[in-house]
């Protein structure tokens, strides 16, 4: 049976998994980190459930816990590959999965991620996508020496400064996007003609000046890559606060956030479905709510097993997003409630990527299907496809003639 309304689900990987104890329960994955044939095994791992995308977590700087500020502790996973790198090597040896790599664009330029996401979604043909993050504590800035950004400490910051703080990156990653945005239409879709007949390869009157004045940026475009696939490969931002819901509000097609109650739900979707008329949007913000998720036969099991990863750890688990013990049975009851609360869809972060991942695909998926919550195969080729949205026509393209 397939739904006509569908759960959307995606995974987000982040080392060998979201519980920083995983490495040790998970010994072999954790020699592989940097082995790009583990990315990919994960990758066909989602995708043998038929999972709608994938998201890699990133940062310029190394992994730290506490907001990003640096401590020493020598007991944690340290150091990753890029992910927009790891995007590309996945993308051959998958077929139907979206990807989403992680960019921080605090301390990246706006053509170089354009240019490398447009590249990714034609080696995918058609499924990528990138996560929108932005340095708001500083912790990176040392590693450029391009700007002065003091170290922001949200725990002595106070209020105001975080605020502040938080509206300041927020516009500069409104500008951000928004280039991106614009750099992926400055091609026509016909641009390229490959007129032998009167040797022009290009039609240059379909290259356009994207001409950006921001406070952040100045762009001229074009871009040096012809329009993706999807025209636009797809945005997303995970938020928290309404600085950052404004921000996926007005630049990006998916926003995770974090409810930890249906309560929390409809007041983050009211939130950001008043941002969406302000901003006028075309498409719909694709709307999921975040899970750490602990997998076993039952709940009793998968808390014993949380625990074991505690100990290992040193400290109970924390995590901004709810934190889920139990069967596939009972997550896939707990999405039921979530999705009927306002959600489109959810995004799972394993505890432990060798364990969970497997079971999100083999015994939570099949549970969907079994509920209609999810699609019997993949029904579209593109992740704008699989995520029910349209591929939009270039905003520097000549108007459609009125038939």
């Amino acid at each position: 049976m397939t739904p006509q309304t569908p759960v959307r689900l995606g995974a987000a990987l982040d080392g060998v998994g979201w519980h920083p104890a995983s490495w040790r329960e998970d010994t072999v994955n954790a020699k592989r980190l940097a082995d790009p044939e583990y990315w990919v095994e994960l990758a066909q791992t989602a995708e043998r459930g038929l999972l709608d995308f994938l998201t890699i977590d990133d940062t310029l700087g190394l992994q730290f816990e506490n907001f990003g500020l640096p401590d020493d502790r020598v007991d944690r996973v340290r150091g990753r590959l890029d992910s927009v790198l790891i995007a590309s090597r996945v993308a051959p040896r998958t077929r139907h999965i979206g990807l989403i790599p992680t960019a921080v664009v605090t301390h990246t330029e706006p053509f170089h991620l354009a240019k490398a996401i447009a590249t990714l979604d034609f080696i995918s043909a058609g499924r990528a996508g990138v996560r929108l993050k932005v340095d708001v504590a500083g912790t990176e800035v040392a590693l450029f020496g391009r700007r002065d950004q003091p170290l922001l400490d949200p725990g002595e910051a106070g209020e105001a400064k975080l605020r502040g703080s938080l509206k300041t990156a927020m516009g500069e990653a409104a500008d951000y996007g928004e280039v991106l945005h614009r750099l992926w239409d400055s091609w026509e879709d016909d641009a390229v003609i490959r007129d032998t007949t009167t040797g022009r390869f290009i039609d240059r009157k379909k290259l356009h000046h994207i001409d950006f004045e921001g406070e952040h940026f100045s762009v001229k475009g074009p871009l040096t890559v012809p329009r993706p696939p999807q025209g636009q490969p797809l945005t997303g931002v995970l938020a928290h606060v309404t600085e950052v819901y404004r921000l996926a509000a007005d630049v990006a097609d998916l926003v995770w956030f974090t409810p930890h109650s249906d309560n929390d739900i409809r007041g983050v979707c009211d939130e950001l479905a008043g941002f969406g008329a302000h901003f006028d949007r075309g498409d719909p913000l694709v709307k999921f709510g975040d899970l750490l998720v602990a997998l076993d036969s039952h709940q009793e099991r998968g808390i014993d097993r949380l625990h074991r990863l505690d100990e290992l750890s040193g400290a109970p688990l924390t995590s901004d997003a709810r934190i889920f013990t139990g069967s596939p049975a009972e997550l896939a009851d707990l999405i039921e409630a979530w999705t009927a609360a306002g959600l489109e869809g959810v995004r799972l972060r394993p505890a432990s990527n060798a364990v969970d991942l497997p079971l999100i695909s083999d015994a939570l998926a099949p549970e969907l299907r079994r509920r209609g919550l999810r699609p019997e195969s993949y029904s579209a080729t593109t992740l704008r496809g699989h995520l029910g949205l349209d591929r939009p026509r270039s905003r520097y393209a000549t108007p459609l003639e009125a038939s």
